[in-house]
């Protein structure tokens, strides 16, 4: 439930290494749905690329069930892991990297692809520029007119929105708030107010 750094917009970068012509393209990707239609992109934009080497972690850095690579016709293990390998030392998420391979002729050997496609990849990050993602989740909560400016003042104070409300007898409605202060609201309201504002979370996290 941490925030993580996401890339904040796209980025290509390239290098020749031994007349072969290596362009890395970097996207911001929240899920797999997402890398795979961004790799076609690129496939598109290179169509006489001999390789269309690719790696994504989409989802959270930690997030081993929304990894993918390939080596896409390169011997195998010498360009997808070394980009996938690039991107999870990252600690970036909802990331994508596909590097191109135009040949020049000289062959670099398994080793020399490695270090190819990985240090390429690695530039391409350094120059990456990137925005928290945090993780939102929902709040219940139901209140007393006579306890909403509280209700409010803790609200800015944990940075948090209402995405719904409705005014009655009291007034009830969902909050949005960062999912990892979750816990610590819902005590602050319940001890700020002697009990009587209540607050539920919700399941559901939000984007």
């Amino acid at each position: 439930m941490s925030p993580y750094p996401v890339p904040a917009g796209p980025l290509v970068w390239e290098q020749d290494i031994k007349k072969s012509r290596f362009i890395a393209y970097l996207a911001h990707t929240p899920d797999p749905a997402a890398a795979k239609a961004f790799i076609e992109a690129v496939r598109a934009r290179e169509p006489a690329a001999g390789h269309h080497c690719w790696a994504f972690v989409a989802g959270a850095p930690t997030d081993s069930r929304v990894l993918g690579f390939s080596d896409d016709g390169e011997p195998s293990g010498t360009a997808g892991k070394p980009i996938l390998a690039q991107l999870q030392g990252s600690g970036i998420g909802e990331i994508t990297a596909v590097v191109c391979r135009y040949f020049g002729g000289i062959k670099l050997g398994t080793g020399g692809l490695v270090r190819a496609y990985g240090g390429t990849v690695a530039s391409a990050l350094a120059q990456l520029e990137t925005r928290e993602r945090r993780i939102m989740g929902r709040v219940a909560i139901s209140a007393d007119y006579g306890d909403m400016a509280l209700l409010e003042f803790l609200l800015g104070e944990f940075e948090g929105l209402w995405l719904e409300v409705e005014y009655g007898a009291g007034v009830t409605g969902t909050l949005s708030i960062e999912a990892r202060v979750i816990p610590e609201f819902c005590r602050q309201l319940l001890d700020r107010s002697q009990g009587r504002l209540k607050a539920r979370p919700l399941e559901q996290a939000l984007d």
